[in-house]
C-alpha cells in the first residue's frame, strides 16, 4: 500500500500537483464528466489548492474557480482563473464569493480528526448537510457538487438526501484513495429545480436506515 501512495506523491510532483488529492479529482471528473469548459466552480475547503489547480486546468480561460478555506493558500502557480479567500464560507454569500452563481460546487472538506472513527464521521456528516443547506444558494439548477465524507452510520442517510436534491447521487472512492481509508466522494449530477425537490425531512436525522457496524478503522482514517 505504501508503494501505490508513493506513486501518486510522485505522480503529483511530476505533473506540479500541490499533493496527489489533484488525482482523486481528476478520477472523478474523468469518470462522472463533473468539470466542463467555461464553468464557474466553487471550490470549498479548499487548501493546499490542488483540487483548485485541476479545475482551473479543466474548466479553461473562459472558466473560474473560486476557492475558499480558512487557511492561507500559495497563490504562486496557481491557474490564472483561481480567486482566493482565506474565509469561513459560513459567513460567505454570493456577492462576497464574486456575484454570479456556480455550475458546480467541490468540497474536499474534512473536520479535524481526533482519533475517534464515531465522533470523527457524524462531524463529517454535519460539514456535508451544512453545504446541503447552502447549495441551492449557490448552486444553478442542473448544476454539479462532489463532497468528501468519512463513511458511517449516517452515510446513506446523506446519500438519500442528495438523491432528492439532484438527478443523480452515487458514492465513489477514487483510485488515488487509500483502500483502507473511510473516505468516500458523494458525486451529484443535475441540481433539481426548486420545486422538484424532496427534502420533507432534509437532514435525515429522524429516521436512521440501519447499515451494518463497521470495525474501527485501521491507521488512514483521514486520508
Amino acid at each position: 500500500m505504501r508503494d501505490v501512495q508513493d506513486h501518486w506523491f510522485r505522480q503529483a510532483k511530476r505533473e506540479g500537483y500541490r499533493s496527489r488529492a489533484a488525482f482523486k479529482l481528476t478520477d472523478i471528473d474523468d469518470r462522472k464528466r463533473i468539470l466542463s469548459k467555461g464553468d464557474r466552480v466553487l471550490d470549498c475547503g479548499a487548501a493546499p489548492g490542488s483540487w483548485s489547480q485541476v479545475a482551473g486546468r479543466r474548466v479553461g480561460r473562459r472558466g473560474s474557480v473560486v476557492a475558499v478555506d480558512l487557511k492561507p493558500i500559495d497563490p504562486s502557480g496557481l491557474p490564472e482563473n483561481v480567486t482566493l479567500h482565506e474565509a469561513d464560507l459560513r459567513e460567505m454569500d454570493l456577492e462576497t464569493l464574486g456575484g454570479g452563481i456556480f455550475d458546480v460546487v467541490l468540497s474536499d472538506m474534512a473536520p479535524d480528526t481526533t482519533g475517534d472513527p464515531f465522533g470523527d464521521h457524524h462531524r463529517s456528516i454535519r460539514l456535508c448537510n451544512d453545504l446541503l443547506d447552502r447549495v441551492p444558494e449557490w448552486l444553478r439548477p442542473g448544476g454539479n457538487l462532489v463532497m468528501k465524507v468519512f463513511e458511517g452510520e449516517a452515510y446513506r442517510d446523506l446519500l438519500l438526501r442528495a438523491g432528492r436534491m439532484f438527478e443523480r447521487a452515487k458514492g465513489f472512492k477514487p483510485v488515488a484513495s487509500r483502500g483502507e481509508s473511510v473516505e468516500m466522494f458523494v458525486v451529484c449530477n443535475g441540481l433539481r429545480p426548486a420545486e422538484d425537490r424532496d427534502e420533507e425531512d432534509p437532514g435525515g436525522s429522524e429516521e436512521m436506515i440501519p447499515v451494518p457496524p463497521r470495525p474501527k478503522p485501521p491507521p488512514g482514517w483521514n486520508d
